[in-house]
């Protein structure tokens, strides 16, 4: 083979090899809406690129891919891009920083402190997206987790790992029930997801819900409703991975994501921009696909655990809408909050008898199951009652577990309202219980 045919034969190896790979730089093709399509780049959904505008930097990540280019969403705003910017790619997905130096810090979904502090120091930087653990090696739910919160420590127990969703329509005090479970857990570490919260109260819920030594042990994951979608969809996934990272250390994680419907009407915006269709109620087939992506990677794993409160904005206090219904058959328990208890005065407005733990045969002894149901039965009997006994039609001796509801009723209202500062222990959650339902223990 003379010297010019083998030249030849390398340029044409060469151009093969070259068309071959990823190209790592495209142009800005149009901006409609939230999304930017991009021509000329090759690059895989959920990767890190650079966009070069007029006023610097700007961070996005791929979020569909087509045959000529992707689609991506900006980690900021869109002021300033222009057809023809040049986009490349890092080759890498989102990364953020995760470990003992987190504590006590307020960050953004990204990873940078809002709090006016320097960079944490003694951190790893770990990628967002993660694995659930495997389920047979995970721990199974079998120790109580107190949250301080008298009602739900005996009526609704929760497990170190359990999963448990705050169902509730907005203004009944999810936000203060929120940081009395915070306030009063026992676990070691705290990491809360503020998603779409209104920007003037997300520093009422850090100065007001929490205490300065709920504060020291707490990560605090921030975007508010004016951050972009992109944004808030990853607000979530980044304080669930710097969870995962401390219980990879063996701690016990208290997991708060407020809300879950925020995310996934984040997530529709972003499913949107991308082309894809609406179905169920407007909401895309991948929102329903992300929820459980999302909620099965908390919980118990090999040694520590997260136990995670999600809150979930139902629509028009309808419990059936469709995320509240998907997340509640994908969680281990939820906390039902009622308006009209709300509007009554009584806080934390839980209401009992709609609520559920699936691990309360597992958290609970025999004794303390016995005396949680027997205060349900009671309450159930003073809801079959209570309209016959508000327009005088009950007869005394008709009932005796009626009889008793309607004795017992203002020291049952008594026991279910707390204040927002008061932390109960679990034994003293017991031990009045028992006093009001005339047990010895």
């Amino acid at each position: 083979m003379n010297s010019s045919l083998a030249q030849e034969l390398r340029q044409r190896l060469g151009a093969a090899a070259g068309a071959a790979s990823p190209r790592a730089e495209g142009r800005v093709s149009d901006v409609v809406g939230l999304g930017i399509g991009i021509r000329g780049l090759s690059a895989a959904v959920n990767e890190l690129l650079t966009i070069e505008t007029s006023a610097g930097q700007l961070p996005a990540q791929v979020i569909a891919v087509q045959r000529d280019g992707v689609s991506a969403m900006p980690l900021g705003t869109t002021a300033g891009v222009a057809a023809g910017d040049p986009v490349r790619r890092t080759g890498d997905q989102l990364r953020v920083p995760a470990g003992y130096g987190m504590m006590n810090r307020i960050i953004d979904p990204l990873g940078r402190p809002i709090d006016g502090k320097p960079k944490p120091t003694g951190v790893t930087m770990v990628p967002v997206e993660a694995s659930a653990p495997n389920p047979l090696l995970r721990r199974r739910v079998d120790d109580a987790l107190p949250t301080g919160v008298r009602a739900i420590d005996t009526l609704i127990p929760v497990g170190a790992g359990q999963r448990v969703g705050i169902m509730a329509g907005s203004g009944v005090g999810k936000s203060t029930l929120l940081g009395m479970a915070v306030r009063g857990t026992i676990a070691p570490v705290r990491v809360v997801a503020l998603v779409g919260e209104r920007g003037r109260e997300v520093r009422e819920f850090i100065e007001d819900t929490l205490d300065a030594e709920a504060r020291s042990r707490t990560v605090l994951v921030v975007a508010t409703a004016d951050d972009p979608a992109l944004l808030r969809v990853t607000a979530a996934f980044t304080a669930t991975r710097i969870a995962e990272w401390f219980r990879d250390q063996g701690e016990d994680v208290l997991l708060v994501v407020d809300s879950v419907t925020r995310t996934a009407m984040a997530q529709r915006e972003v499913a949107l921009a991308a082309g894809e269709p609406p179905a169920t109620r407007g909401y895309p087939a991948s929102v329903f696909a992300m929820l459980p992506r999302l909620l099965e990677r908390s919980g118990p794993g090999q040694n520590g655990s997260i136990t995670a409160l999600y809150t979930v904005l139902v629509e028009g206090d309808d419990l059936q809408d469709p995320i509240g219904d998907t997340v509640r058959g994908i969680l281990d328990g939820h906390v039902v909050l009622s308006r009209d208890l709300a509007t009554a005065g009584h806080f934390p407005s839980i209401d009992v008898l709609e609520s559920v733990s699936r691990v309360e045969r597992a958290v609970l002894t025999e004794d303390e199951r016995q005396l949680a149901l027997t205060l349900r039965r009671l309450m159930a009997s003073w809801r079959d009652v209570r309209e016959l006994v508000e327009v005088g039609a009950y007869v005394n001796g008709s009932d005796p577990v009626a009889d008793a509801a309607i004795r017992l009723r203002p020291a049952i209202d008594n026991f279910l309202r707390q204040r927002p500062d008061e932390a109960i222990p679990v034994r003293q959650s017991w031990t009045e219980l028992a006093a009001l339902l005339g047990v010895r223990r």
